[in-house]
């Protein structure tokens, strides 16, 4: 019987970094499968597991969809009574529509939690976090400089911020970030791939310096005004670098950060969580 095509297998310039328990999910989930920057779009990928390999969902009280102007929400509420003053809220974002829309939808979240949240969902509208992960992630950082700038200012209490997205000039041919080039033969987020995902996302190349596209590049004053932070960036992810880079910036402006480097992982550490 003929063995099956393996169209990503584990280059050797990281075989030898490689976490042995993600070189084995990749072998499994991954290696056989034609990379999605190879293949004509299609919108059936939604219907894909977003995570392979994550752990079972954790119980919760209720979850309720929400529909907002432009965009869906999806609420997790918890078991049990909320605190006195209301639940704290974690927004979670995660990448779809192209960009300004995205970026658009995010605002609009957040202006609803916030202004309808207490009486909508019981929450405390003092205590709200934001977060996700690669491009959800790009959307988490920005919406930390957008909130700065509404009027009245929308206050959040923390951004955790898994292998963001948070510059989007970066290539491999540049010297600025040198895991675009160390990284180059990872697994998962190839520079080409990295490249499909931004043309995609943000078709005109004129867009990818603002910094509502690309928040490193958002201005001074929004920096110190920015929540506590929680980045996670991967040692073998092109991205790793940029996530870096945007925590010293952060701490420059005297916001309270912790960057951790989760060693011998890739892009999608996410995947990680399952056992």
């Amino acid at each position: 019987m003929a063995q099956p095509k393996i169209y990503q297998p584990i280059h050797p310039d990281i075989a030898g970094k490689l976490l042995d328990e993600y070189a084995a999910f990749h072998n499994q989930h991954l290696a056989h499968a034609v990379p999605v920057h190879e293949l004509p779009w299609d919108a059936s990928i939604r219907n894909t597991p977003a995570v392979l390999g994550g752990s079972e969902p954790l119980k919760v009280g209720s979850v309720k969809d929400y529909r907002l102007s432009q965009c869906s929400v999806r609420v997790f509420t918890p078991e049990g009574e909320p605190p006195e003053h209301g639940w704290p809220v974690f927004i979670f974002f995660h990448g779809e529509n192209p960009y300004p829309a995205a970026v658009e939808d995010a605002v609009d979240t957040l202006q609803w939690v916030y202004s309808q949240g207490k009486a909508e969902l019981g929450i405390d509208p003092a205590r709200i976090a934001v977060g996700g992960s690669s491009s959800g992630g790009n959307l988490a950082a920005i919406l930390t400089h957008k909130a700065a700038l509404t009027e009245p200012p929308i206050p959040l209490v923390f951004q955790l911020l898994v292998v963001p997205v948070v510059d989007n000039t970066a290539s491999a041919e540049d010297d600025r970030y040198p895991s675009w080039k160390e990284n180059a033969n990872t697994v998962s987020l190839v520079p080409a791939k990295m490249i499909w995902f931004r043309n995609n996302y943000s078709p005109n190349k004129e867009d990818w310096s603002k910094w509502d596209n690309s928040p490193i590049f958002a201005p001074d004053e929004t920096f110190r005004k920015a929540p506590s932070a929680w980045i996670a960036v991967a040692e073998l992810d092109i991205l790793r670098d940029e996530g870096i880079t945007y925590g010293e910036k952060l701490k420059k402006a005297g916001v309270p950060v912790e960057t951790v480097v989760y060693k011998g992982a890739p892009h999608p550490i996410m995947a990680m969580d399952g056992e």
